[in-house]
């Protein structure tokens, strides 16, 4: 039996377990990729490991999140970032230069290859027939130290393409269809792989839009063959050296498959707060806007920005409407100012910001309150845009221009002119120099690392007691956002490399008397949180695990977890359980008490639990998915305990 591109592709860097669904695999993994708003811890963690240089093909360390330098913290992060570049031998992408997943698939991107990243959104590059996955800071370390990332063997989900977009639609539309049918759980321990005719019909940059939001659906991972027009992508990059196929063998299956006729698609948006919340474009038109936005790396490529351009030419947006454009490399700005698609965006009164992430993670452009928010960006998690009330819909570039001519949320296919061709660009504007190289072995062990006043070390976790009396702190519903935990944003994000600073924002949308609480709860054991389904979906910061921790937070205890934060609570010692009986989760209040007794013992010869109520003195069974490794793990008191240790 033939192989499909993700099975391929574990099957060439399995170091361990067998490909099995719901088997633990460990694979080797061959480039890395950090950002700034989780990067800077890496770096102390990498630093704590004590390693001497990177043990990867290629590893980068972009600057991205944390633009806006209103005082000394950014810029001084910055300048760390870029001294453990250079002392462990990484790349480095300096401010400016561009969104990392864009980034990382025009300079350094390699079909066959794997991809680690310290961002959910790494399986953008799925694109290029890379198998590129999203993990916790700590996991992305030790994969730059040589080890391999463990996980969950996926099943893997074929999604057919056949026919070709229609006018007015595009590659955005496409990963829409597939969250309108199947939600934010749809791809949990899945890989989606993408085949079929009307792949051919998709640019790589398409596909980049498409693997990107694979995050949404909550997949391992996206991936796409590398076929001629990845090849002729690299080309323009001048590295078509670095191109090699990568596609399913013709008798490959899946352990489960869908279809979509390109042919029939429409435009779609996720109405807030969800990317599951997908409906179509002329259900919601006539909806008044404030803010339409163009870029993050979910659409990151030369024709989205080219298109609204081409859509707003020679026209003016409409009064009050604030048009925002996020460039998302340097590079694709570049080409764009070249073909004076720039000139016709601003003569349309667009505002034009700096390449990087900017508004996608409530780094600027927030929102007015009360106001719509209409972007190209992959999530509308409640208050991601630094908005506390915000209203953010996700659409295509099509719709975002349409709906800032009309100052309303606008079907593109009702405007009255025909829809403008663009076509990509054979020629790039490139500076490799911008991406800075690491430096050999010898001449890095002699950089020192600048740490700015913002930097503290990550203090010592002990490890895991044999016995847990934990009050339920907080009791959370279903789909829990990372966001909603630790918040991103111009307030929240410098203090990145600063635990003790950063955990006074956790769950401050949700309970803001959480962090007093949690912090007398250290004195006497800790505490626990119950929730729903889909607990910690969304991004992979894993200070979302830490500062919850250094609060006091012994176990977590819900439905089911979303697979990054769940692998994160692991890495941090914070004991990840699931209900037994989902029914007992209407049984628990905040404030009852749970105590566990013979913790480690259990743990190591069972995968159930059983807790007290102390208040009805009732007793539930609970259960957690932890591999032999994992619970060393979790006795150890975390990942760094685990590595001293082994020592």
């Amino acid at each position: 039996m033939g192989l499909n591109v993700a099975q391929k592709l574990i099957k060439e860097h399995l170091i361990s377990g067998t490909m099995e669904p719901g088997e633990e695999i460990g694979l080797k993994i061959d480039q890395t990729l950090t950002q700034d708003a989780t990067g800077t811890m890496v770096m102390l963690e990498l630093e704590a490991m004590g390693l001497d240089y990177a043990k990867t093909e290629a590893s980068a360390q972009y600057v991205d999140h944390n633009l806006i330098q209103e005082d000394s913290k950014n810029p001084d992060d910055h300048l760390f970032l870029e001294s453990a570049a250079k002392r462990f031998g990484l790349y480095y992408s300096r401010p400016g230069n561009g969104v990392s997943h864009p980034v990382h698939m025009q300079r350094l991107a390699k079909p066959g290859k794997t991809l680690l990243g310290s961002d959910s959104h790494t399986c953008a590059n799925g694109c290029m027939g890379m198998l590129a996955m999203g993990a916790g800071g700590i996991d992305v370390a030790m994969a730059i130290a040589g080890e391999p990332i463990y996980i969950t063997m996926p099943e893997v989900f074929g999604v057919k393409l056949t026919g070709e977009l229609p006018d007015w639609v595009s590659a955005k539309d496409i990963i829409l269809e597939l969250l309108r049918r199947y939600n934010v759980k749809g791809g949990v321990g899945k890989i989606i792989e993408y085949y079929g005719p009307g792949v051919e019909n998709l640019s790589a940059m398409d596909r980049h839009v498409i693997a990107n939001m694979g995050a949404e659906l909550g997949a391992t991972t996206s991936v796409f063959p590398s076929d001629e027009e990845v090849r002729g992508f690299l080309k323009k990059q001048r590295r078509e050296d670095d191109w090699r196929e990568v596609k399913a063998d013709s008798d490959a299956t899946y352990d489960l498959e869908d279809e979509i006729n390109l042919s029939e698609l429409i435009p779609l948006i996720a109405k807030p707060s969800s990317p599951g919340n997908v409906v179509p474009v002329e259900e919601v038109t006539g909806t008044p806007i404030y803010q339409s936005y163009i870029g993050s790396s979910a659409n990151p490529g030369f024709r989205d920005f080219a298109v609204a351009a081409e859509i707003v030419k020679d026209r003016t947006i409409a009064p009050g409407i604030s048009f925002d454009i996020n460039p998302t490399s340097r590079q694709m700005l570049t080409n764009l100012v070249k073909e004076m698609h720039i000139a016709s965006l601003l003569g349309a009164g667009a505002r034009m910001h700096q390449a990087g992430c900017n508004g996608c993670i409530g780094m600027g452009q927030a929102p007015a309150s009360g106001k719509n928010s209409l972007r190209t960006t992959p999530r509308n998690f409640p208050g991601r845009s630094g908005t506390k009330e915000d209203s953010v819909f996700l659409c295509s570039p099509e719709v975002a221009a349409a709906s800032a001519l009309k100052g309303e949320i606008t079907d593109p296919r009702t405007l009255k002119f025909p829809y403008p061709e663009v076509q990509e660009l054979k020629n790039q504007n490139r500076n490799d120099d911008l991406l800075e190289h690491p430096l050999p072995p010898e001449d890095a062990k002699q950089v020192e690392l600048i740490k700015g006043p913002n930097i503290v070390s990550i203090p010592e976790m002990d490890e895991l007691p044999d016995t847990l009396e934990l009050p339920i702190l907080l009791k959370v519903g279903d789909n829990i956002s990372t966001d909603e935990i630790l918040a991103g944003g111009a307030r929240v994000l410098p203090y990145r490399s600063n635990l003790p600073e950063i955990s006074k924002f956790t769950f401050e949308n949700v309970d803001s008397t959480y962090v007093e609480r949690g912090i007398k709860s250290k004195e006497l054991g800790g505490h626990m949180i119950v929730g729903g389904y889909n607990y910690g979906q969304g991004s992979s910061r894993e200070h979302a695990a830490l500062a919850p921790r250094y609060l006091g937070l012994r176990a977590v205890l819900v439905k089911d977890y979303a697979r990054i934060h769940w692998q994160n609570l692991v890495n941090f010692g914070v004991l990840p359980l699931q209900f037994t009986n989902e029914e007992d989760y209407d049984e628990l209040t905040e404030g009852e008490v749970l105590s566990f007794k013979d913790v480690r013992r259990n743990i190591q010869e069972d995968n159930t639990l059983s807790a007290t109520l102390q208040n009805s003195n009732k007793e539930i069974t609970v259960q957690h998915k932890l591999t032999k490794r994992q619970k060393e793990i979790i006795l150890s008191g975390g990942l760094i305990n685990w590595i001293k240790d082994r020592k």
